[in-house]
């Protein structure tokens, strides 16, 4: 039988759209739906810098690729348009028909044009001259002479005016302009006085266009509207570049990123057809390049929205806790020496990880300490642990990911920062990238003897700021074939060939026919009666090869749970795929974790890493996962699946045609995964 999949963006678009409709679901305090509006569209920008760039490039023929022919990406643009357009009329109703009245419930009057009430029109007279006037350029355009660059991301108002003193009929009569907002100076949302009780805001462009007539003296302004352009953001490196060459071409090609090609050109969708025509034919825009937006623009700005009505704010959080096992006697080393111990992010604190990196620099018989670094904070303070270990005598080897897309930049200098501190940096593998989350804490007694070493993996970044926005999961372990298998991985890191991991699974190496082996146990337990079971939880499921074993698994009589965040390539419902179901969970925090168990026959294997479902991840990059190996540790990691699989408020199921349809059910107790699974840890502290 002939398997088929999901498109890879479109389903991506079907999960960005589960994130748009958290903005819809009225049980949720007024500033979280503004957020994931924020979110929804931040996520979109980036879609169009990256993927959409990069098919764009297919179809113009300016790159070559084996899997997607010009005429496919042709095709594959203009269904990610179609749906994209249709998410774009939900945004707008559910911004405008719901937040914008909703906000004005709670007495904030949130201006959607130039038009302001009498009482406020002297106050955005004046705040224009003294805070904004003295930042703006207007650049004149014309189709024979481009003098602006539109710049990435950026915000632009494009006007149109008349000459007073030019015939109707004469060529100079009609001019156009482009001005740059400039709320890099000026915040883009601007509280103005309260009045009988109202909050009132306005954005920033409402503000320029109600005094064009000061920026235009001699001109009749006709009319203006919002533009802006997203560029290709995609940064490809030669996969037989050095280490050298990688750093140098890294360091050159993120400055050219904002002047990547254009891969969208949005507008404002009420703009006339032939001042959009000048737009584009002044700015040499295609026209697949074309993308109608809303009257503003750029709305992932509305994460800063100002909130004068405290009460219209942001529900509880859950807040993170310590593990009780702990406490200030125990240190992470001797509770790890005698037993496993899994922290799961943002509800435990992230502190208990810094605290093993602590007791590290200052354990004498800690000899070296070695960590991957995927995507790092700014004012890391594990970089600054890291950095105090090198100072007080370890010796601390950081593997550091250059091509970590839009981190870049980050990485780098915080790499050079640690090199400047004594710490051995390994940049990125020529071809590879390294994702996997490690870190290891190698330990050896006063006579140079090895001692008891630790282990750590994880699904997340050693990242103090996404570990509190991020469900994650990390293990720590002194299990000595653990820690061997990762000595062995940071060993090959740094160039020593042929290694052989006896438990942990590592992508490029034992990951996929081990995965193999355990899908095809639990087909041979279903032909036996013994009821295959396999639960996958992870953010993205694309690879056609590994898909393709769970169609097998399921036509065979395995049942699967799959609770897939982002893409998903499987596509449920099929005579092929009748025995699985797949589960989108969208809440307060990202699920992030990648988490997978096999039935085993009522003995559960459960494993936990960095690794998604996708090619990239499985055959292009380092990636690690360890397997839970103890029993009480197993039993937290099938609760949780357990917990998920429940959920009747947040999750979806997504169906053959990738509608995301709520679990809701009236008739059962609600279960919210992320909140009732904070509360199951909190009963295991008692």
């Amino acid at each position: 039988m002939k398997y088929n999949y999901f498109k890879r963006d479109i389903s991506w678009l079907s999960f960005n759209y589960r994130v748009l409709l958290e903005a819809a679901d009225r049980e949720l305090p007024l500033y979280e739906r503004i957020n994931f509006i924020s979110i929804y569209s931040s996520n979109l920008e980036e879609f169009y810098k990256v993927r959409v760039a990069d098919h764009k490039a297919i179809a113009s023929g300016i790159v070559k690729d084996d899997d997607e022919s010009v005429d496919a990406a042709v095709r594959l643009l203009q269904e990610i348009s179609n749906e994209v357009n249709r998410q774009l009329e939900d945004r707008v109703r559910i911004y405008e028909h719901e937040i914008l009245p909703e906000l004005q419930k709670n007495n904030i009057i949130f201006y959607q044009s130039r038009n302001v009430e009498p009482f406020h029109r002297q106050f955005v007279r004046d705040f224009f001259r003294e805070e904004i006037f003295p930042f703006l350029q207007p650049v004149p355009v014309s189709k024979d002479k481009v003098v602006s660059f539109l710049r990435d991301n950026r915000l632009y108002l494009a006007v149109r005016v008349f000459r007073r003193d030019a015939p109707v009929d004469s060529p100079d009569h009609v001019q156009y302009f482009v001005m740059k907002t400039p709320y890099s100076k000026v915040p883009r949302f601007i509280e103005l006085p309260k009045h009988e009780g109202n909050h009132y805001l306005m954005f920033i462009e409402d503000i320029i266009k109600s005094n064009l007539d000061i920026i235009f003296p001699g001109y009749v302004v006709d009319c203006s509207y919002c533009i802006k352009i997203s560029r290709d953001a995609d940064i490809l490196i030669d996969d037989n570049d050095s280490q050298t060459d990688i750093v140098e071409k890294i360091k050159k090609k993120v400055k050219k990123r904002k002047i990547g090609a254009v891969s969208r050109f949005v507008y404002d969708r009420h703009i006339p057809g032939d001042f959009l025509d000048f737009l584009v034919d002044a700015f040499g825009i295609n026209r697949h390049e074309l993308v109608p937006g809303d009257k503003h623009l750029n709305l992932e700005d509305l994460r800063a929205l100002p909130n004068p009505n405290k009460a219209a704010g942001w529900s509880e959080k859950p807040v993170p806790m310590k593990l009780a096992c702990l406490d200030s006697k125990e240190s992470v080393f001797r509770y790890v020496a005698r037993k496993d111990l899994m922290i799961h992010y943002p509800y435990h604190s992230f502190e208990h990880f810094i605290h093993f990196l602590y007791e590290a620099v200052h354990d004498p018989m800690t000899k070296e300490i070695m960590v991957t670094q995927y995507r790092v904070a700014e004012n890391s303070v594990v970089i600054n642990t890291l950095v105090a270990a090198a100072r007080n005598g370890k010796a601390v080897t950081v593997f550091v990911e250059l091509k970590a897309r839009f981190d870049e930049e980050n990485n780098l200098a915080t790499a050079e920062m640690m090199k400047a501190s004594g710490i051995n940096i390994i940049y990125s593998i020529p071809g590879l990238k390294v994702h996997a989350k490690v870190a290891l804490v190698l330990r050896r007694n006063n006579k140079g003897k090895p001692a008891r070493s630790y282990a750590y993996i994880s699904t997340g970044n050693f990242n103090e700021k996404t570990a509190g926005m991020y469900a994650d999961i990390g293990l720590f372990t002194a299990d000595r074939v653990i820690v061997d298998d990762l000595h062995r991985l940071f060993l090959t890191l740094q160039g020593k060939p042929g290694p052989e991991f006896k438990r942990l699974l590592v992508a490029r190496f034992n990951l996929i026919p081990q995965l193999e082996n355990l899908i095809r146990n639990e087909i041979v337990l279903a032909g036996e009666g013994k009821g295959g079971r396999i639960i996958l939880k992870m953010n993205a499921l694309q690879d056609p090869a590994m898909i393709d074993r769970l169609y097998d698994a399921s036509e065979r009589g395995v049942e699967i749970d799959l609770i897939v965040r982002g893409i998903c390539c499987l596509i449920p419902g099929q005579p092929y795929s009748k025995n699985i179901r797949v589960t989108r969970i969208v809440d307060s925090f990202l699920e992030h974790a990648r988490v997978w168990c096999f039935g085993n026959g009522g003995n559960p294997k459960v494993f936990l890493g960095s690794p998604d479902w996708m090619k990239r991840n499985l055959y292009r990059r380092i990636e690690a996962v360890v397997p839970v190996l103890d029993p009480d540790l197993r039993r937290e990691i099938t609760d949780l699946l357990d917990i998920q699989l429940s959920d009747n408020r947040k999750a979806c199921f997504v169906d053959d045609k990738l509608r995301n349809i709520f679990k809701k059910d009236p008739s059962r107790p609600a279960v919210r995964a992320q909140y009732t699974f904070y509360e199951y840890l909190r009963s295991l502290r008692l």
